[in-house]
């Protein structure tokens, strides 16, 4: 078992560390004679990197891929793909201060209890910088669903309590905060700046919406589509809620009010996020991931040492405010990866029986 891995017929495993010399993935399943758009992949990257406002971290990072196997003329040949993306502005040294303390809200004292020692150079492998190699995974994921008609969009639906009331789709690159509501993007990217101005961070809530997604894909009790999604979001070290369509309101509804009710022309509403019985019922699959304030701020926080001694810690260097607006490529990457893995293994399914694809 690999707990860098991730997927079952569409495999991914992740390698590499925040400041090391590369973060990359490799990539099993790759259906062949796909001709692979390289420069989707970089625009996918491109919407994660760092260093795009001042809204986020300010490591300089160009994060151009590299493929080094598994591509034959531009076209995928069924053995695995690499993808390496090179780390420009590593700075390890940046961290030496961090070796005998335990930073408040990241991991580090549970990496180090779990293996005995960790790497305290921008939380390595636990990093926000590994999610580089799944949103590249991702983005082949997503050439490979774009075929099947399905379109994956995210966007930041709140920032620190302000929440988007609009949805325009057209909107959501045109404002750093990834925001679908022309009035609510400027407010959201106050609070940011608010808090970044204070040593402070914010959280935020990211939608993710799954169109074009068709009827029959998922399994029942242990392979539930839903539970699938969820568990890969809350793979993302900044996420500690998920919830599908109404999610948590539902708990406050009645039955007549939560029911999607079937009509001639599809459901006459859609309040189970595209998803009964853990197999897509054809509408729109909607889920949203929690994203908690970034854990390094300038601010004196109180923790203790590899001694158990009490001490006082600022941490200092280049932090996102908030992470939720390059969390969006990341929340829509693994949205992806479940998807084209049921869709994978709808297509096998449908080869040993006289069922729809």
């Amino acid at each position: 078992m690999s707990f860098n891995s991730f997927g079952r017929l569409f495999r991914i495993t992740t390698f590499g560390e925040s400041h090391g010399p590369a973060m990359g993935v490799v990539i099993d399943g790759v259906p062949p004679r796909l001709e692979l758009d390289v420069e989707a992949i970089q625009g996918q990257l491109d919407r994660r990197r760092p260093g795009q406002s001042e809204l986020v971290t300010p490591r300089k990072e160009d994060d151009r891929v590299q493929i080094l196997a598994g591509l034959l003329e531009g076209r995928t040949t069924g053995a695995p793909l690499c993808l390496v993306i090179r780390n420009r502005d590593a700075r390890p040294g940046a961290y030496d201060h961090l070796k005998e303390v335990y930073r408040p809200g990241h991991g580090d004292l549970t990496w180090e209890k779990k293996y005995g020692l960790r790497d305290h150079r921008g939380s390595g492998r636990a990093s926000g910088r590994e999610t580089s190699a799944r949103v590249a995974a991702a983005a082949v994921a997503r050439q490979i669903l774009a075929n099947q008609g399905v379109r994956i969009i995210g966007h930041v639906i709140e920032v620190a309590g302000i929440r988007a009331q609009q949805f325009d789709a057209q909107e959501i690159e045109r404002n750093p905060v990834r925001c679908a509501d022309v009035a609510a993007a400027p407010q959201m990217a106050e609070a940011i700046l608010a808090a970044k101005a204070d040593g402070d961070s914010v959280g935020g809530l990211v939608e993710v919406r799954a169109e074009g997604v068709p009827l029959g894909w998922g399994d029942p009790v242990f392979g539930k589509l839903d539970g699938l999604i969820a568990g890969a979001l809350m793979g993302i070290g900044a996420v500690k809620g998920v919830e599908i369509g109404d999610g948590f309101a539902l708990a406050r509804q009645r039955g007549s009010d939560a029911n999607d009710e079937l009509t001639p022309n599809g459901f006459a509403s859609n309040h189970a996020g595209g998803i009964l019985g853990g197999i897509s019922n054809g509408d729109v699959i909607v889920v949203r991931a929690a994203v908690k304030p970034t854990s390094s701020i300038n601010k004196v926080q109180q923790t203790v040492n590899r001694q158990g001694q009490p001490v006082t810690l600022q941490v200092e260097g280049r932090h996102d405010p908030c992470i939720a607006p390059r969390l969006v490529p990341v929340a829509e990457a693994m949205v992806a990866l479940v998807l084209v893995d049921t869709y994978l293994a709808q297509l096998s399914l449908a080869a040993a029986a006289d069922i729809p694809k």
